[in-house]
């Protein structure tokens, strides 16, 4: 078995060192972490993780809180999250919700009581009525992709929601359209829909999506085309309910974007191969899941609760083919 010694031998430093680069918990001139890993890699060394955990009173593991790992919103979140652990040497712990509230309250009560060095909370779905059971957790928490009102008491690193939604209506009021329609998935994309009626500066009508999925958007749209035929622009509060208005279109014999323009929101890998591809509101999900975190590691390494901050990453407009000028 290969031991920390060896590691310490072939890359030419003390056994202490290679303990700092393992850990994270001392910082170590680059290069010399560098060689340090380069050894690790070259003679395949596994750290012993229960000696490390008595050694550092830490677990080298944060645990993640999404609602499904079925959506390219949140695979893309978990995936980032990840990415950055590995980066620190840090393992995930994750949790789906699967949109069950009973489920989730189980979860988080019990990891409120597991040994992880902290804990984020990615997306309020099922999860906001259940945050007092994190009151007293002995670990850093954080939340991102939070959409509803959000806690003072812990820090939120999330989407300026609002603002994404109001890209999307300047964007349509732009373009001369005036009977828009909204399909969204509700109340959970209050602000998104907020948003866009803020560009217009009136009310305008919503249809709920009975479920956030292409089949969701698919009957959301339909009933918006029935509800008002003279309607030229539809915006959907994300891409997946976009992708069903788009069929909807179609089998309406509702050209677009020559008819009906459709702006979606999130910016998933699909809509960029749709036909035609969609416009959409792009947001920063994977910075997001980088800074949130990061905020929490800050928190591990200081032994400090991070401050009940809110951090709002701007989103950003890509416009494609399915928009166009109204008829």
């Amino acid at each position: 078995m290969v031991t920390m010694r060896d590691v310490a031998e072939r890359a030419g430093v003390t056994k202490q060192t290679v303990s700092n680069v393992v850990t994270g918990r001392v910082k170590v001139r680059p290069a010399t972490a560098a060689r340090v890993r380069a050894a690790i890699a070259e003679l395949g060394y596994t750290p012993n993780l229960v000696a490390r955990s008595l050694a550092t009173g830490t677990t080298m593991t944060v645990g993640l809180f999404v609602p499904t790992v079925a959506s390219s919103f949140y695979s893309a979140v978990v995936e980032e999250v990840e990415n950055v652990l590995d980066e620190r040497g840090y393992h995930l712990l994750l949790c789906t919700t699967r949109q069950d509230g009973e489920r989730a309250r189980r979860h988080l009560a019990s990891l409120s009581s597991r040994s992880v060095d902290a804990l984020l909370i990615a997306g309020d779905q099922d999860l906001i009525d259940h945050l007092p059971l994190l009151a007293d957790a002995p670990f850093p928490v954080a939340l991102c992709a939070w959409e509803s009102d959000a806690p003072d008491t812990l820090p939120v690193v999330t989407i300026d929601y609002e603002h994404a939604g109001y890209l999307a209506g300047r964007h349509l009021r732009d373009l001369g359209h005036e009977r828009v329609a909204v399909l969204a998935s509700l109340p959970a994309h209050a602000h998104r829909v907020s948003g866009l009626r803020r560009a217009f500066g009136r009310d305008v009508p919503v249809f709920a999506a009975p479920e956030p999925t292409a089949e969701g958007g698919f009957t959301a749209a339909n009933a918006a085309l029935a509800a008002d035929p003279r309607t030229t622009a539809i915006f959907a509060t994300h891409d997946i309910l976009a992708l069903g208005a788009l069929e909807a279109a179609r089998l309406a014999g509702r050209p677009v974007p020559r008819e009906l323009s459709v702006v979606g929101l999130d910016d998933i890998d699909e809509v960029r191969h749709a036909h035609p591809a969609l416009t959409t509101v792009a947001i920063p999900s994977r910075e997001m899941a980088r800074q949130a975190v990061g905020l929490l590691l800050r928190a591990v390494d200081e032994a400090t609760p991070p401050a009940g901050t809110l951090q709002l990453l701007r989103p950003a407009l890509v416009i494609r083919e399915s928009t166009a000028p109204a008829p």
